[in-house]
C-alpha cells in the first residue's frame, strides 16, 4: 500500500482542524505553522477537501476553513478519498494485468487487502483520533511551539488554540 505524502498531510490538516475548530475558523498559515506543512501544498489540498464538502472557507479578518460537518460524522477514509487517494495494494492498480498482462495468483489478496484498510480508515472518526491522549498531549506542545514562536516574533495576537 501507497499512501502517499498527499494522504498523509491531508489527514493530519483536517485533525488539526477539528482539534482547533472551536475558536472559530482556523487559517491554513497556522495549520501550515504548527504542522510543517507547506502553505501551497495546504492550499491544493484543501480546494480538493473543499470541493469534497469536507471544509467550507470564511472569507475576511478571523477567517480561514471549518468543517462541513461534526468531527464524529467525518471518517479518516473521507479525507483519504476526497484528496484522490488510492488505498490500492495491488501492482497493477487494480487493471488485473499484473503478471505479463494477466492477473498474478495473489492479486485478489492484496485487492481484498486494499477493501480492509479502506473499511479500518472509514471506521476512524476525526473526533476519536481527536479525543486520544497521546494526540492531545502533542496538539499541546505544538500550540505551545506556536505560542512561543508567536512571542519572539512579537506577535501579540492570540494564536488559535
Amino acid at each position: 500500500m501507497k499512501l502517499t505524502t498527499k494522504g498523509r498531510y491531508a489527514v493530519t490538516a483536517m485533525l488539526d482542524l477539528a482539534i482547533h475548530s472551536g475558536s472559530g475558523p482556523v487559517s491554513l498559515a497556522d495549520i501550515s505553522q504548527r504542522q510543517g506543512i507547506s502553505l501551497s501544498y495546504l492550499e491544493q489540498l484543501f480546494a480538493r477537501l473543499r470541493r469534497g464538502n469536507l471544509v467550507t472557507s470564511v472569507r475576511g479578518p478571523g477567517g480561514g476553513y471549518r468543517l462541513t460537518a461534526a468531527e464524529d460524522a467525518i471518517f479518516v477514509a473521507d479525507v483519504v478519498d476526497a484528496v484522490n487517494e488510492s488505498l490500492d495494494t495491488t501492482r497493477c492498480n487494480r487493471a488485473g494485468d499484473c503478471q505479463n498482462g494477466e492477473m498474478c495468483l495473489t492479486h485478489h489478496l492484496w485487492a481484498d487487502l486494499g477493501d480492509e484498510i479502506h473499511r479500518f480508515l472509514s471506521r476512524i472518526s476525526l473526533a476519536e483520533l481527536r479525543d486520544k491522549p497521546e494526540i492531545q498531549a502533542v496538539a499541546q506542545r505544538q500550540d505551545q511551539r506556536q505560542r512561543e514562536t508567536a512571542v519572539i516574533a512579537g506577535d501579540t495576537r492570540p494564536a488559535s488554540a
